[in-house]
């Protein structure tokens, strides 16, 4: 077997192991499956182009989130590009009944209104479960400044789920709901 078809294979099986997972992190970032959809396959489109350049394989991984997460800030400053706007109405039909508690789709559906700076702070550490230091590193900025666009992202993600579904909003947060 040759050096790129080596190459090619761990890349196929890297790409295998982690696409669900950096998927549903797009998703949460992005707030629909298509554009999470378009950064996956960007985040690894550049990836691959960046394979033969990475040293350790165990820090893939990082790398892989900051590409996912840097490629849906950058599609936020795009003001030229039309996009969709999601409305409430007509709902999205889902392919699937989906399993996860209540708790969790309320949250994720209120992630759509937070800006995308916050966003992209609540995801990298709630989410992802990082820590500010890796969500700074990730985010390229400093750790104060992942810290307030955290506080600022549970504030707003607090409001947004007091207008949805009242004083609730309180109780799933403090819950402790796993994303």
């Amino acid at each position: 077997m040759t050096r790129r078809a080596e190459r090619d294979d761990a890349f196929r099986e890297y790409v295998a192991a982690r696409a669900d997972a950096m998927r549903f992190t797009a998703y949460l970032l992005a707030g629909d499956w298509h554009t999470a959809e378009d950064i996956t396959q960007t985040a690894f489109v550049k990836l691959y182009l960046a394979w033969d350049r990475i040293d350790r394989r165990d820090s893939v991984d990082a790398y892989l989130r900051r590409i996912v997460t840097r490629t849906f800030l950058n599609e936020q400053r795009r003001t030229w590009r039309h996009r969709e706007r999601l409305t409430d109405a007509p709902p999205d039909v889902p392919a699937a009944p989906d399993p996860m508690p209540e708790q969790r789709m309320l949250i994720w559906r209120a992630l759509v209104e937070v800006p995308p700076k916050q966003r992209a702070a609540l995801v990298l550490r709630y989410w992802e479960d990082m820590s500010v230091a890796q969500a700074a590193d990730v985010l390229g900025c400093s750790v104060g400044n992942v810290k307030s666009q955290c506080a600022r992202g549970l504030d707003t993600l607090r409001a947004v789920l007091r207008r949805q579904i009242g004083d609730d909003a309180d109780r799933i947060l403090t819950e402790g709901a796993s994303w």
